[in-house]
């Protein structure tokens, strides 16, 4: 097959006139707008006329150069699928500020005769012309490991993700003049890419917004998530897309309090890993309300909600089906939809169910998997050490910790000692995500470093609170052996409060160890349940 050929111009009627070749008139082509500071991508098989119409575009006069994109092996679906990746992989580079809208229902990537080769050879052949142009900063591989290019809102989302997005973006604009609030509430565990949909489906929120035809036109919209890290995500992601601003995004206290100023509701609210909601008070986080999912809603016209019960991690965040029910049930006119496909591991459902397993306390026999690297380990710095292999093999790899060592929020650095191993951990400190620090891979990350991000390889360590029951042959949870004083203040209103306590370190494993996307190696700290998973 041909190379690809990349052909640059002055963004002008003059270089346009001066393009000749037929070649580029009728034929799939890709191409991409340009300034030092702000980039359009695109996709077309009328290059000339398309160039006219950016031409008589405002948005588009200060842009200064065009690249065209070619190849003998061209067709729509290529190109389509090839436009996707380059908006995905601009907005991971994060060089420049994207005046691109988001992809329509009706132009969905789908599979094509010989998609792989597009997307791998022909798409490197792409990136690595734009490298050597200096037109991009980073290699690909670099770009693929950062948190902005896994959220990103451009991200070609399947079919089930399609649907449920379309079905957000009906309720939003169907409900937004209801006199009453209105609450959707999306379901799904880890894993399954529901941050992935919700940055798609706000995004295109807020391109309505500017819509003059749309319901949603003019309205005031924001995304919740009680989580600093990937807030920190959230907001990095929208300096780069034309139709996101920074405080469009927002924790939940800081939301509220704002709302609590005006007597004018907010529009749509989207709220990310509701799961760690404060369900009461919390003085420590300024929350002094009942219940901030409640408040939310008082102080919106439509909510959608999107939870998993299962990454619950604090008694003040403890949320069960039927505290959930009693608080949407006079706003829910809709089941929740419930998202099940695994995305982020690539592992068979043997490993998924032995996961699932071993937080119910239930040790199965270790399942074999060519595809995911599975493994236990005798030794925490043997474990350390081989995640370094992997970090420096594939990047993004890192240890990651049950709370069971003690941390202040007191500026000291805290230590992770367990075996001949003694390392930082639970640093976050700066603008910048955990795991996506070079030097964190001589650090142990928490659940709040790591909750919602992927790895590569993830090694977790189960702390002194995990051990094993052998008279039953299960996990034993020691929950005064939890370190996370935080995760079980707040207990008035739960009748176990010691069953809620246990679930919520089972709750943290669950997040830890369904973080790695290529595998997961475990130490256990306690001798017996590490001599147990040893014999798997």
């Amino acid at each position: 097959m041909g190379l690809v050929e990349l052909k640059t111009w002055d963004f002008d009627r003059s270089a346009l006139d001066q393009i000749k070749s037929e070649r580029y008139f009728d034929y799939p082509v890709v191409y991409f707008l340009n300034n030092n500071t702000t980039v359009y991508i695109g996709e077309t098989v009328a290059f000339k006329n398309r160039m006219k119409s950016h031409l008589n575009n405002k948005e588009r006069k200060n842009l200064e150069k065009m690249t065209l994109i070619i190849h003998e092996e061209f067709h729509r679906s290529a190109t389509y699928n090839l436009e996707t990746k380059l908006i995905n992989y601009f907005l991971g580079d994060d060089r420049y500020r994207l005046q691109n809208k988001s992809q329509t229902a009706q132009s969905v990537t789908h599979n094509y005769h010989n998609k792989e080769f597009y997307d791998k050879e022909i798409f490197n052949d792409i990136w690595k012309e734009l490298l050597k142009r200096k037109m991009v900063n980073n290699p690909a591989h670099v770009i693929e490991n950062r948190d902005i290019f896994k959220l990103s809102p451009f991200k070609e989302l399947t079919m089930t993700q399609l649907e449920l997005k379309t079905k957000i973006l009906e309720v939003c604009e169907e409900h937004i003049k209801d006199n009453e609030t209105f609450v959707f509430m999306v379901k799904g565990e880890a894993g399954v890419g529901k941050s992935v949909v919700l940055s798609s489906v706000f995004n295109s929120i807020q391109e309505l917004a500017a819509d003059k035809n749309s319901n949603l036109h003019q309205t005031k919209n924001y995304l919740l998530v009680n989580h600093s890290e990937m807030l920190k995500t959230y907001k990095n992601i929208a300096a780069n897309v034309k139709f996101l601003k920074k405080n469009n995004f927002d924790k939940p206290t800081s939301f509220i309090n704002k709302q609590k100023k005006t007597t004018e509701k907010a529009d749509v609210v989207l709220v990310d890993e509701a799961h760690l909601l404060l369900s009461r008070a919390d003085a420590f986080n300024g929350f002094n309300e009942d219940n901030q999912l409640e408040e939310i809603i008082k102080h919106s016209k439509v909510v959608i909600v999107v939870y998993d019960e299962k990454q619950v991690l604090k008694l003040k965040s403890y949320w069960d089906k039927e505290r959930l029910k009693k608080i949407v049930s006079g706003y829910q006119r809709e089941e929740p939809y419930v998202l099940k496909e695994q995305f982020r591991m690539n592992a068979g459902d043997d490993v998924i169910d032995w996961i699932d397993n071993f937080v119910e306390k239930r040790i199965l026999e270790l399942p074999k998997d060519e595809l995911y690297d599975f493994k236990i380990f005798d030794s925490a710095k043997e474990m350390h050490d081989a995640i370094v292999e992997k970090n420096k093999e594939h990047g993004l790899s890192r240890v990651v910790s049950t709370f069971d060592y003690e941390h202040k929020k007191d500026g000291e650095q805290y230590y992770i000692r367990e075996d001949n191993l003694e390392i930082p951990w639970n640093l976050t400190d700066t603008k910048n995500t955990w795991a996506e620090k070079p030097e964190t891979i001589k650090e142990a990350g928490s659940i709040y470093t790591i909750q919602g991000f992927d790895l590569n390889y993830v090694g977790v360590i189960l702390g002194p609170s995990v051990t094993y029951d052998d008279q039953n042959d299960c996990l034993k949870i020691l929950t005064e052996k939890y370190s996370d004083t935080e995760a079980f203040r707040g207990k008035d209103g739960i009748e176990d409060v010691e069953r809620a306590k246990e679930q919520i370190i089972l709750n943290s494993i669950n997040v830890l160890m369904k973080r790695g996307m290529k595998g997961l190696y475990i130490y256990a700290s306690d001798e017996e349940l590490r001599k147990r998973l040893l014999e798997l």
